[in-house]
């Protein structure tokens, strides 16, 4: 089980047991590994929404079964090489398509098209509809095609307890009263957010100080708020 060589590395916290907002859309994630047939999905919704964390953890779900899975960010340099390999993958995730680069749209198309003939399930993410991306019309028709689901923002509630998974995962204890300063005054941004708290843990490691409001004001610059 591997991702072919690729230098990407998966963020193994990201399951999909993890991830607690539409509960249809990981039921149809999970049914790729039990049905015979492959299958097209397509996510979209801002960031910080929790896209990255469902393509990866279907990744992860596939390597840990034992099988060749490959994430692909097309915000960064493309895989070419892939399309040559496409025949030995069962899944394959391409994050960010609104942001792949324009003279690598071909590519994509070619390794997408590739990737249903050798019936390898696919999940693709973006920022909006595929009608509304601007990319090739080849790649929006083709997208079109998938199984689409949009996910919405995520309300405090779930954010706090996405948040709070994640830090029970690292043996990490933190007031629910940092959080809601965190919301107040500096984001409301998963993806910011959990990346903000790996940094404050660090910091608290190296001080050798609790993570308290008063912390996280002097480590952020918050000093007026």
């Amino acid at each position: 089980m591997n991702q072919l060589g690729l230098p990407i590395s998966l963020n193994s916290s990201m399951l999909l047991k993890n991830f607690v907002a539409n509960q249809e859309l990981i039921k149809s994630v999970s049914q790729l590994f039990q049905n015979q047939q492959s299958s097209e999905l397509y996510i979209y919704g801002s960031s910080g929404n929790g896209k990255t964390h469902i393509l990866q953890g279907a990744v992860l779900k596939s390597l840990s079964d034992d099988k060749n899975a490959v994430f692909v960010n097309c915000s960064e340099p493309f895989p070419e090489h892939l399309i040559e390999f496409m025949d030995q993958i069962s899944l394959i995730s391409f994050d960010n398509v609104h942001l792949i680069a324009s003279e690598k749209e071909e590519i994509f198309f070619d390794m997408f098209n590739r990737a249903r003939q050798s019936k390898v399930n696919i999940l693709v993410s973006g920022d909006s509809l595929p009608a509304d991306l601007r990319v090739m019309k080849d790649i929006k028709t083709r997208l079109s095609l998938a199984a689409v689901f949009k996910l919405e923002e995520l309300n405090d509630e779930f954010t706090m307890m996405v948040i709070d998974r994640q830090m029970s995962e690292r043996n990490l204890k933190i007031d629910s009263k940092v959080f809601k300063y965190l919301f107040k005054n500096f984001s409301r941004d998963l993806k910011l957010l959990l990346s903000t708290l790996d940094d404050l843990d660090k910091a608290s490691l190296q001080s050798k100080k609790p993570i308290s409001i008063p912390f996280v004001r002097k480590f952020l610059n918050l000093n007026n708020q």
